[in-house]
Parts: C-alpha cells; structure tokens; sequence
C-alpha cells in the first residue's frame, strides 16, 4: 500500500484526530483572529481618516498662514511706503529750514559786512583827515589840529571821492 492509497484504519485515525482540530479551529481561533482582523483594519481606517483630517487641517492652517503673510507684507510695504513719505517730508522740511537758516545768516553777514565797512570807511576817513591834518602842520609850521574848517574841507573831499566813485559803478 502506498501513499497513494492508504489503509482504511490510517484514514480512520487521521479523520479522528484532524475533525476535533479544525472544530477547535473553527470555533475559538477563526473568530478570535477575525475579530483580531477587524480591530486591525478599523484601525488603519481610523488612521487612515485621522490622517486625512490632520491634512486638511494643515492645509486650512497654511492658507491661513499664506493669507496672514500675505496681509503683513502688504502692510510691511505700506509701512515702508510711508516712511519713505514722511523721510521725504522731513527731509525737505529739513531742507527748507536749514535754507532758511542759510539765508537768516547770509543776511545777517551782509549786514555785519556793511557795519564793519562803514565803521572802518568812518575810521579811514578819520586817519587820512589826521595825517592830512598833521601833514599840512608840518608844511605850514604849525599845528592844523584845532581848525573847523579843515574838517569841512576834508567833508567836502570826501563827498566829491564818493559821487566819483559811485558814478564809476
């Protein structure tokens, strides 16, 4: 007898023993490892779906994140813009007020310079009648110092040298 063909007793011990196992097999551990199954695949579904969530999540959160960023640029360059604005505002302000400055002391020179040309024309004048004055007394003899004429004719001189010089200009 071969493999093939077995002997009825072989069969009959094999049946015997191999139908208690796939009973104990059908009835404990096909539904435990079902159930074990189930749990399994509710759970990679549950994960499944978690994770689709936390991708929309992520997704709303940068568009938030995008439209925030995009806000604060453009309050950024409508921050800068104005600053721009207002360093132009105060730069020409600036500007203007220092030009003022410039022309408040400009004139003030000018009339500082006229002062000081007078004063010193008034003292020329006065130096050049001494030394006329002195120079006269020493050709005459004696001193030319007291005499009010002089200082009409000295007057007079002067006058005639500024009409002169004024229709030289």
């Amino acid at each position: 007898m071969g493999p093939l063909t077995p002997r009825l007793m072989d069969l009959a011990i094999g049946l015997i023993c191999f139908l208690p196992t796939f009973a104990i097999f059908a009835k404990v551990l096909l539904p435990r490892i079902e159930k074990t199954l189930k749990a399994r695949e509710d759970a990679i579904d549950g994960t499944v779906e978690r994770a689709r969530a936390v991708h929309e999540e992520a997704r709303r959160i940068h568009a938030e994140y995008q439209a925030e960023l995009g806000a604060a640029r453009h309050e950024a360059a409508r921050i800068r813009q104005t600053a721009a604005e207002e360093g132009a505002a105060l730069l020409a302000s600036v500007r203007a007020e220092g030009q003022e400055q410039r022309d408040h002391l400009v004139a003030a020179a000018r009339a500082q310079l006229e002062a000081d040309l007078i004063i010193a024309e008034a003292e020329l004048r006065e130096d050049v009648f001494n030394l006329a004055t002195a120079l006269a007394g020493r050709i005459v003899g004696e001193p030319l110092i007291d005499l009010p004429k002089a200082r009409a004719i000295s007057d007079e001189f002067f006058a005639t040298a500024d009409i002169k010089s004024s229709a030289t200009k």
